[in-house]
């Protein structure tokens, strides 16, 4: 009948399924939700089998146990689509630090704005560290230059949280999400290409 594998299982919730079920006697639903009465297992599984469904004990504390008509492997999927949604919306935002070279190459740049573009896109506030080495401490605009073109790149989707400053040898700067759900993928894209050629026009 239901096939399942270990792993799966480990990350759900546990329920008897047909045969696996330990009471005799049930009080059994249909899949609407509309209540078939006290049965014994023997006639509830006849029931569930003749209509090619399963018997699922959903209330195995119940006096009697509760056990449902469904369709098992639906029922597992709307059960995990359920908790996916539920932990999206009690998630909580992070900041994600991504580190900056003051005098990093353009293409390594936009690696690291894409990523912070996803970050941003998810909820996620970022905080852009640039560390300076040796002697390029002595040429702090540099990593200026650096963040004020990220913050340019990123403005679609972000907005300043705390201002660019120093904190020992590093310069900082922290975003967070413009506004809650982002831009439609299709203006990220063209925004992205608008910020990527402006970039590329100038030297980094």
């Amino acid at each position: 009948m239901i096939k399942r594998s270990k792993k799966r299982q480990e990350n759900r919730k546990f329920y008897r399924v047909n045969e696996r079920i330990f009471s005799s006697t049930l009080r059994v639903l249909e899949t609407d939700g509309k209540q078939l009465g006290i049965l014994s297992k023997f006639d509830a599984l006849g029931k569930a089998r003749g209509l090619g469904l399963d018997l699922v004990e959903i209330a195995p504390n119940a006096k009697p146990p509760v056990a449902k008509i469904i369709d098992f492997k639906k029922f597992l999927y709307q059960e995990e689509k359920k908790k996916k949604e539920e932990k999206k919306k009690s998630k909580t935002s992070e900041t994600k630090e991504l580190r900056l070279g003051p005098f990093m190459n353009e293409h390594d740049l936009m690696v690291v704005l894409k990523k912070a573009r996803e970050f941003l896109e998810g909820g996620n506030k970022v905080k852009f560290v640039v560390k300076f080495a040796g002697r390029q401490i002595t040429h702090p605009e540099f990593g200026e230059r650096i963040l004020e073109k990220s913050i340019e790149f990123l403005s679609g989707v972000s907005k300043i949280e705390r201002e660019k400053h120093f904190e020992g040898r590093a310069l900082i700067t922290i975003l967070s999400p413009a506004r809650s759900g982002g831009q439609s993928l299709k203006t990220e894209v063209k925004n992205g290409k608008e910020k990527n050629k402006k970039i590329d026009k100038k030297k980094i």
